[in-house]
């Protein structure tokens, strides 16, 4: 199918999930494009919605005709129904063009005619709910991890605070019955239920 002639400009979108990943493959990608520095917009934030700052300020700049890249389905999100909202909004309410550099299927330039509208439709529905799909996936695997590493024992959260200094002899005048479970904590300066908490862990590790 021939290419449809466009004079608008051209943008480029970049997403990582977070501000530890790099974002360097998705920017030499854009460079290369020839993409105006100044038009490269760039999250550092979860794909789950488009609740992004850059996003928003994109899509406040485009206008009809101009043309959008972005590297992957994922990096414009990772909600399969707004993902499909979104993709309406840019090429149907801002009418622009969208080209998804890693799947050449979506190229909004290409195929103008219904049949080739349809088949860029079914695409995208599908990478989109593939995209979704995995992240769901993530989450129960993580799910499922943390709960086998829970049942072997393994604890999440801080450690725990180091024990005072007079914890152990307050922990045998207690265990003796010498003083009560309120008294100890007291003596150590923690709430009952504390006391009483880090005086299993203590029992168990005398046990060892």
């Amino acid at each position: 199918m021939q290419e449809v002639t466009r004079m608008g400009n051209i943008f480029g979108y970049i997403r990582v999930s977070s501000r530890d990943q790099n974002e360097d493959r998705q920017l030499i990608a854009m460079k290369e494009l020839a993409i105006p520095e100044k038009n490269i917009f760039i999250d550092k934030q979860s794909g789950k919605d488009f609740k992004r700052p850059q996003y928003r300020k994109m899509v406040r700049r485009v206008r009809k005709d101009d043309l959008l890249y972005i590297k992957s389905i994922d990096r414009l999100g990772r909600n399969y129904a707004e993902i499909l909202e979104q993709w309406r909004i840019l090429t149907k309410d801002k009418g622009i063009d969208i080209v998804v550099l890693d799947m050449p299927l979506l190229d909004t330039r290409r195929g103008k005619d219904l049949m080739g509208t349809f088949l860029s439709d079914i695409v995208l529905q599908v990478l989109s709910f593939v995209a979704e799909n995995e992240r769901t996936n993530i989450r129960q695997r993580q799910a499922e991890g943390i709960a086998a590493a829970k049942a072997r024992g393994v604890r999440f959260g801080r450690p725990p605070s180091r024990l005072p200094d007079n914890f152990h002899d307050v922990y045998q005048r207690w265990k003796n019955g010498k003083i009560t479970g309120t008294s100890a904590a007291k003596e150590c300066n923690m709430p009952l239920s504390t006391f009483r908490y880090r005086a299993e862990i203590y029992e168990k590790v005398k046990l060892l």
